[in-house]
């Protein structure tokens, strides 16, 4: 029996993490994920989103915007944003000028994904922010002042963002847990989770989300994108093998040794084993799909068909820049071939 959403592919975006290799530099970082993203554009990926993280040896996209700018400027119809802004690192009034800038340079092609974590650890929350005045707990408030600098400038508006007003810039609200999801259901906007990493809350989140959404200026419906892995080779075997990256920078990270991105292993269950941990870290990276075009056409239907999403993103932490981009292919390639059994 088909499901809600059986029966039709869903549309591919990409979220990067401008991975920083083993034994690479940033400069070639920035260099591959404008390669990925040209990349991304001609196999007709929606939209192209970058990450917000700090002090991570392995991650190029920090200053996210500055990326974005630089990724939008070499492509021509993809859209481009940030998966996302972390708010509290930041006043909403700086994010407004940021993103009415971008906005300004690539109209129509900008998106601004905004999540309530600080991206880092609380030493370097501390750096990024001096008084620690960024709140958590401020976030609905910060998002709700952001937007608002997106509108029409009142006539006797005291704050305005310049660049910024009026840029009415597409606003989503990101989450790896079911705060993010309520929120995103109380301001009608577009909701993004984190099941590329933290599946556990997923569906439970999908759910509060669609039950309580209140349709905006912004959005008349809920519309949910779901995050996950795709690691995709000409073979299982290659695929599990490149997809042991991924697995070993979460298993540094959670060992607190953060690393570049390293070359795959043969050696993946000795290591976890040795931590005490399971290769799929707990759960973190149970929706993962991993293996030959075959194996990857299998896992997305079945994932969309188990989860009813409205969009995927895709992310791929693979070492080998051609072998990244050719996963990204595969990944088309059986988004594709589900369209047409539709």
């Amino acid at each position: 029996m088909k499901g809600p959403h059986m029966g039709r592919m869903v549309p591919l975006s990409v979220l990067d993490l401008s991975p920083i290799l083993q034994g690479g530099d940033v400069a070639q970082s920035l260099v591959n994920s404008l390669d990925l993203a040209r990349n991304a554009e001609r196999l007709g990926y929606r939209r192209y989103w970058l990450a917000e993280h700090h002090n991570m040896p392995g991650i190029a996209s920090a200053a996210t915007s500055v990326v974005i700018g630089h990724v939008a400027a070499g492509t021509q119809t993809i859209r481009v944003g940030a998966g996302g802004i972390m708010l509290p690192n930041h006043a909403p009034l700086v994010i407004a000028e940021q993103f009415g800038t971008l906005e300004a340079l690539f109209p129509g092609r900008i998106d601004l994904g905004l999540g309530r974590a600080p991206g880092s650890d609380q030493l370097t929350a501390h750096a990024l922010r001096r008084t620690l005045a960024g709140d958590v707990d401020r976030f609905p408030q910060d998002v709700v002042e952001l937007m608002g600098y997106f509108e029409d400038a009142a006539p006797n508006q005291a704050v305005r963002a310049v660049p910024g007003a009026g840029a009415k810039v597409p606003v989503w609200i990101l989450g790896s847990s079911l705060f993010g999801a309520s929120l995103a259901a109380a301001l009608g906007l577009p909701f993004a989770f984190a099941s590329h990493f933290a599946p556990a809350q997923m569906e439970q989140a999908m759910d509060i989300y669609r039950q309580r959404f209140t349709p905006s200026a912004h959005l008349d419906k809920p519309y949910v994108m779901l995050g996950l892995n795709v690691v995709a080779a000409e073979t299982d075997a290659e695929a599990r093998r490149l997809f042991t990256s991924l697995q070993q920078a979460f298993l540094n990270l959670r060992t607190g040794r953060p690393s570049p991105l390293p070359p795959p292993a043969d050696d993946i269950e000795a290591r976890f084993a040795a931590a005490g941990l399971t290769p799929d870290m707990q759960g973190a990276l149970a929706t993962a799909v991993v293996g030959d075009p075959q194996t990857v056409r299998r896992g997305l239907e079945a994932f969309v068909a188990k989860h009813r999403p409205d969009e995927i993103m895709v992310t791929a932490q693979i070492f080998d820049h051609a072998a990244r981009v050719r996963s990204f292919e595969i990944a088309a390639a059986a988004r594709d071939e589900l369209a047409k059994a539709a």
